[in-house]
């Protein structure tokens, strides 16, 4: 039900807020604790979204192979999980400092409404956004107890990526979204419209983190990780287009992990060294 490639995704950023708010290592004990929250955090978003989405899933022949429509797992078990994992991230924030367990209540209420936001709103990709835009912020705050307005531009940052490489997941399920009444970005305004969304959206995020990068003094090291995401990019849009989506899984889950793990491993060099 919860699948380790999609970790990847906010992981390496939280550590990248980490890196930048100690300006080099965190402590140990925050590096563990904020790999506590995020685990528990994730697994409790996700194990909510798959509860919440069941009878969505149940209907839509792309997922109703999935755990709870299956049967495989029950949904005392999903709803026991969700809860322990919020908990989880709950007593990590404890452990970071007060500031992380003042703000962990609304990170909950931002992670579970986004599993409705799909029902009433086109703008489900940018809540998704901010949900894994909490990360490098999440990792900002357990560093330094504050939150300062120089983490935001990387939370924007991965907020525009995210809801960027979301609205080309959604393309998947245009007709089904009609026949059910969901909101999506493809469905309203098409797959085409909604792929060049996906694209501008992609540039704005590498404006921000050039932006960050000039702004931290970043070096040639730094600014040639983000030559890389610019190529990855690009690569994941030509492997998507109107009338053929046959690639939008690898575009989705593998060129995106790669582009958060590798930017991770460029900035975080730099910034070490």
């Amino acid at each position: 039900m919860i699948k380790f490639e999609h970790s990847v995704f906010a992981l390496p950023f939280a550590f990248l807020g980490a890196l930048l708010a100690a300006e080099g290592w965190p402590t140990g004990r925050q590096i563990f604790w904020i790999i506590v929250a995020m685990v528990g955090g994730r697994s409790a978003a996700m194990a909510f979204n798959r509860i919440a989405d069941l009878r969505y899933d149940r209907q839509n022949p792309r997922t109703a192979n999935r755990e709870l429509p299956t049967g495989k797992l029950s949904l005392p078990f999903a709803w026991t999980f969700s809860i322990v994992s919020a908990a989880v991230l709950v007593f990590a924030a404890w452990q970071l400092n007060p500031l992380a367990l003042k703000l962990s209540p609304a990170v909950l209420a931002i992670l579970f409404l986004y599993s409705y936001t799909k029902r009433f709103t086109t703008l489900t990709h940018w809540v998704l956004g901010l949900c894994l835009g909490m990360a490098p912020a999440g990792a900002w705050v357990a560093v330094r107890g504050t939150l300062d307005w120089e983490i935001v531009p990387l939370t924007l940052a991965v907020l525009f990526w995210v809801a960027g490489f979301d609205i080309i997941y959604a393309c998947q399920d245009v007709e089904f979204d009609r026949k059910a009444g969901l909101y999506s970005l493809p469905k309203r305004i098409g797959i085409a419209r909604a792929l060049w969304v996906s694209r501008t959206l992609h540039v704005l995020m590498l404006a921000l983190l050039f932006w960050l990068g000039r702004d931290t003094g970043l070096g040639a090291l730094g600014f040639t990780g983000l030559a890389v995401v610019a190529g990855l990019l690009a690569y994941e849009h030509s492997l998507v287009k109107p009338n053929d989506l046959s690639k939008v899984n690898a575009a989705f889950f593998t060129v995106n992990g790669y582009i958060s793990v590798l930017l991770l491993l460029f900035w975080g060099a730099d910034i070490l060294t």
